[in-house]
C-alpha cells in the first residue's frame, strides 16, 4: 500500500519504561507551540510483554494514511530499531531520545536472572528521582513520574528491565536506511553518553543533539527537545514527506 504524500506528517511517540504515554504532555505542548506537527502517543499494555510482542502491538497502531516519524524514548529504542530495519509504509525517519538499540549496560546482563528478587513496588522514590530527573527535578515532575509508575504493575516493570538487559537490535538497526536523530541528555544517569557513539557508527549520518537535561529529557527540557525535533523534521530531504 502506498501512503499519500500530500498528508501532513504525524509524530508517533513511543514511551519509556512506564509505557503509559502519560509523560509526553509537556513535550507535546512545546512542539505544538513551535510547529504544526501533530502527535500520536502509543501506550503499551500493562502486561509483561517481550520486545517482539510490543513491536507487533506498535505496528498495528501506526498510521495507515499519512507519513509519520517515530520518536522512541528510552526503553522503546529497540522498537524504533526494528521499525527502521523494516519500515512500514509512510515511515520517514526515526528519533531516539536517551535511548539505545542494545543493552546500554552489558556488564549488568548476568544480573537479569536476579530481577525476581528486586522489590520494584518498594523502590525508594528518592533513588528513582535522582536517576531519572536530577538535576532538573521539580515537585511537578516528581508527581507526574509517580502517577505514571503507579499504573504499572511491578511484574511489568521487572519484565521490561529484563528485556532491556537481554536486547540487542544493533544489527537490524544498522541495516536500516531511514534518517535518524539522536537526542542525548548531558546529565543522563541511566544511558551512558558513549551509547550515542554506537548509534553514530551503526547509522552513519545520524544527527546528534546534546541537551542539558537528565534522562527524562522530554519532560525536563521540553522546549529544547521540541526545537531539536522541529529542526530535524524541517531538514528531511523529501519535502513532500512533510506535507
Amino acid at each position: 500500500m502506498t501512503t499519500p504524500t500530500h498528508a501532513s506528517p504525524l509524530l508517533v511517540l513511543l514511551p519509556g519504561m512506564d509505557g503509559t504515554a502519560l509523560l509526553f504532555h509537556r513535550f507535546d505542548a512545546a512542539l505544538r507551540a513551535q510547529t504544526t506537527i501533530e502527535t500520536q502517543a502509543i501506550a503499551y499494555p500493562a502486561a509483561p510483554l517481550e520486545y517482539t510482542a510490543l513491536e507487533a502491538f506498535v505496528r498495528e497502531r501506526l498510521p495507515q494514511d499519512r507519513p509519520f516519524i517515530v520518536l522512541a524514548e528510552s526503553f522503546s529504542g529497540p522498537l524504533g530499531a526494528a521499525l527502521r530495519a523494516n519500515p512500514p509504509p509512510g515511515m520517514r525517519a526515526l528519533i531516539l531520545c536517551c535511548s539505545f538499540v542494545r543493552n546500554p549496560h552489558p556488564m549488568l546482563a548476568p544480573l537479569r536472572h536476579l530481577l525476581g528478587l528486586v522489590p520494584f513496588g518498594a523502590l525508594p522514590g528518592f533513588a528513582l528521582r535522582q536517576a531519572l530527573l536530577a538535576p532538573r527535578s521539580t515537585p511537578q515532575l516528581q508527581a507526574d513520574l509517580a502517577t505514571a509508575l503507579a499504573q504499572v504493575p511491578p511484574s511489568v516493570l521487572r519484565q521490561r528491565l529484563r528485556a532491556v538487559l537481554e536486547t540487542d537490535a544493533s544489527r537490524s538497526f544498522a541495516r536500516g536506511s531511514l534518517p535518524v536523530l539522536y537526542l542525548r541528555a548531558r546529565h543522563d544517569r541511566l544511558v551512558p553518553p558513549a551509547n550515542a557513539l554506537q548509534i553514530l557508527r551503526q547509522a552513519p549520518g545520524t544527527q546528534l543533539v546534546d541537551i542539558a537535561a537528565p534522562h527524562m529529557l522530554l519532560q525536563a527540557a521540553p522546549e529544547a527537545a521540541a526545537e531539536a525535533v522541529a529542526a530535524f523534521l524541517a531538514g528531511l530531504s523529501d519535502p513532500q514527506a512533510l506535507g
